[in-house]
């Protein structure tokens, strides 16, 4: 694999910011490199005849995924303990926080069975930056439609006192299972390049009437899980890479990880008064910039 320090650089801080902002961590590490001009990075076959690119930009993800547990490691906790005491009495409580754990994996299913039943043409996408930056105008599209929604709800209850305006909202433990379901076929969105998981899930969270914070959190505990396993599963495929090569992957992971927590911090802070309609205006201009670029700049047309 040619992987160099600067790309696993570049690439690890990229993956690890993009993932949790809105804005689609796998449109982004298509789109980058094609526009650097790093195409043999992408169309490097030296992982048994396949592509080790799609291995080496999931393999960040696990960085991703341990800085999400690490974040939240009181909810996860809480699902570990959640499941322990739910096997033990037979019995799933609805309405509090221990729900929220069964909220987690029925939420993570869909992605789950989409991303199995749909893995070959998912990855032939990635070998496609113009569909990449394609998806990324309408990620953004989606983004400001959603917060355009919102913000008519909030409209309609600026009449009524703080205290009423409250119960309008919900808590994500007051999700129904099929809310649930809902929130996670939006997360399977996010398998296409372009499409943001956090962007796509706080979108459908918004949309079930959580705030802005309770459809972040759950936007990042839904993937947290996703997230591990997508890394998981393709980086056995590296193994067979020199250990030069392994080092600046693990090297990767390791930056990725920190981003990455960095990012949460933030962004739980942003989304307790922020709004999503800037991460909109980012994803329309960077994708119609990259489609100009690709098109007649680098003449690109697949």
């Amino acid at each position: 694999m040619h992987l160099t320090l600067v790309q696993a650089i570049v690439l690890a801080l990229l993956q690890g910011v993009t993932e949790l902002f809105p804005i689609s961590s796998l449109g982004h590490t298509v789109i980058l490199p094609g526009l650097l001009g790093w195409g043999k990075l992408q169309t490097d076959t030296s992982c048994g005849g396949q592509s080790c690119f799609l291995p080496f930009i999931t393999s960040l993800h696990l960085g991703t995924s341990i800085a999400l547990l690490i974040y939240f490691w009181r909810d996860w906790l809480r699902v570990g303990r959640t499941l322990v005491v739910s096997v033990r009495d037979g019995e799933v409580k609805k309405g509090d926080e221990s729900w929220v754990s069964w909220l987690i994996i029925i939420g993570c299913i869909p992605a789950g069975l989409l991303g199995v039943f749909l893995e070959t043409p998912l990855k032939q996408a990635f070998g496609s930056p113009l569909l990449a930056a394609t998806f990324l105008i309408v990620n953004g599209s989606v983004l400001f439609a959603g917060e355009q929604l919102r913000r008519r709800s909030e409209a309609r209850y600026s009449t009524l006192s703080p205290q009423e305006r409250e119960k309008q909202f919900r808590s994500l433990p007051s999700l129904s299972w099929k809310e649930a379901v809902v929130v996670g076929l939006a997360q399977s969105v996010a398998l296409i390049p372009g499409f943001s998981r956090s962007g796509t899930t706080i979108v459908a969270g918004l949309g079930v009437r959580l705030t802005h914070e309770d459809a972040a959190r759950f936007s990042f505990l839904l993937g947290t899980p996703i997230i591990f396993a997508a890394g998981a599963l393709e980086v056995p495929q590296l193994f067979g890479q020199p250990s030069s090569t392994l080092l600046l992957v693990l090297l990767g992971v390791v930056l990725s990880g920190i981003a990455a927590y960095i990012s949460t911090k933030f962004l739980m802070k942003y989304f307790e008064s922020g709004r999503l309609d800037p991460f909109a205006y980012y994803c329309w201009g960077a994708g119609l910039l990259s489609l100009i670029l690709f098109w007649f700049v680098l003449g690109v047309h697949s």
